[in-house]
């Protein structure tokens, strides 16, 4: 059973064992001795639990993935007489025709899920770069890990396809870190160079001294043994493992680090193998000592030992490959091992060029800047001139409405009516709220009497 060791960050082979889950083995009290897998039938923890993130863009989908595919015995089954080759080749994909129709349920809706997850970061993407002239489905085809043109099902293809993919991007995860901690080195010293340039004399060569002073304290440190030599492996089984140097048994020490008792020493646990050299070296409490390094340290050791013991290149080691290292001369008399504050790690040329991309981004950058800074500008003069327009026409109306009222004429609305009646005047349609007379309004049923004309009334003694 193998497929366990194989989630590991940067593991080519993440997915050449999709399905294999065993729990990790805790070691026995006695270290001498190795705990049995777990009985068949035995309730298992999620192996997933204790791996790390492998670093793929889709991680969360891979691991979904292999956690419903496990649930399927047939599949299962499968997977554990399959080689590598048969694997990497797709042929296994097509056995996914005859999973539970659960398992195939399940494995649609993750899909969906994880077209649905990617359609949000293109759309996220596009709205951030307008005028690209590219619609979803052009930037799906970036996404090499499913089929898009089948949204809603999981098929054989979708799992051929991931298997491709990951074993792919894992093949340059190593090469892509390695670059990307070169960057990150190049810029410390760049930046580091920049600060120089703001500092007087006096300080300048304060700074300096000081940098010189952390390197050297940083160099000054216990030798640090040839990763996987014997006097490496001896040193962690008896700090490590508490056993007696005299007594170191190959065969034992690949058990006792065999953690997941799966027959493998995978890349995780192998890297696990070096804590005690990379101790020697770096220290977090330290200012001169960095932690970045500290992991590039870790990973250089592990690839060393990689292309040394694991001789069919999967990435994975076995007890027989292990045992077979252990027999060759460099295995007792190793070269000496240079840590990173020992390297060259860059060139001046490749630092100026590095410094040349630098600045250039800056000075594009720049331009953007003052480019959005002349749209601030131009949008701030169109609404000055904008609230300029608007108090004129205010003012306009203001003087004509003064105009108006110096002519006798009343100023007139929007609309052109009077904004008030002169005296004893009412517009047109207007009538008095009351009967004339200034009378109140008679209560209902009561009819008025006519009014008596006095002006035409004698009035006889």
């Amino acid at each position: 059973m193998k497929w366990q060791s194989v989630l590991p960050q940067h593991c080519i082979l993440l997915i050449s064992c999709l399905l294999m889950a065993l729990e990790a083995v805790p070691i026995d009290i006695d270290k001498t001795k190795v705990k049995e897998a777990h009985a068949e039938g035995e309730k298992v923890e999620n192996p997933h639990s204790f791996l790390e993130d492998t670093g793929l863009y889709y991680d969360e989908y891979l691991r979904q993935v292999i956690d419903v595919l496990e649930t399927d015995k047939h599949f299962r089954e499968k997977l554990q007489t399959a080689d590598i080759e048969e694997i990497k080749s797709g042929k296994l994909s097509r056995e996914l025709d005859l999973v539970s129709h659960h398992v195939r349920t399940r494995l649609d809706e993750l899909k969906r899920q994880e077209v649905a997850r990617l359609r949000m970061l293109i759309k996220a993407k596009m709205d951030s770069v307008q005028d690209t002239g590219l619609d979803h489905q052009t930037l799906l085809k970036q996404f090499e890990h499913l089929n898009h043109q089948n949204p809603d099902t999981f098929e054989p293809k979708d799992l051929d396809m991931l298997i491709k993919a990951a074993t792919s991007d894992l093949e340059n995860y190593d090469k892509t870190r390695h670059e990307e901690f070169k960057k990150y080195e190049m810029m410390k010293e760049h930046e580091r160079r920049e600060y120089l340039k703001t500092l007087d004399e006096e300080k300048r060569q304060r700074e300096e001294s000081k940098f010189e002073e952390m390197k050297k304290k940083h160099g000054d440190h216990p030798k640090v043994h040839h990763p996987g030599s014997k006097d490496q492996l001896k040193e962690v089984w008896e700090e490590a493992d508490g056993l007696d140097p005299n007594e170191f048994d190959p065969k034992t020490f690949f058990k006792l680090h065999d953690v997941n008792n799966d027959g493998f020493l995978d890349e995780q646990e192998l890297e696990a193998l070096f804590t005690k050299e990379l101790e020697k070296v770096y220290d977090p409490k330290n200012e001169e000592d960095d932690m970045v390094e500290m992991e590039e340290e870790r990973l250089r050791m592990r690839e060393h030992v990689m292309n040394e013991v694991d001789v069919n290149k999967d990435r994975l080691v076995t007890m027989e490959e292990f045992l077979r290292a252990t027999e060759k001369k460099e295995f007792l008399e190793p070269d000496s091992w240079e840590t990173l504050d020992q390297q060259q790690l860059f060139t001046e040329e490749e630092l100026k060029e590095f410094e040349s991309h630098i600045s250039q981004q800056e000075d594009e950058l720049r331009k953007k800047a003052e480019d959005l800074q002349k749209q601030k500008e131009e949008l701030q003069r169109q609404h000055d001139q904008l609230q300029a327009q608007k108090q004129e026409f205010q003012q306009v109306v203001k003087q004509m409405e003064q105009k108006k009222l110096q002519q006798g004429n009343p100023p007139a609305g929007p609309a052109g009516e009077l904004k008030f009646q002169p005296p004893g005047e009412h517009k047109v349609g207007d009538a008095p709220s009351h009967p004339a007379g200034g009378e109140q309004p008679l209560p209902p049923g009561h009819v008025q009497e006519p009014a008596v004309r006095t002006d035409h009334v004698q009035v006889h003694p």
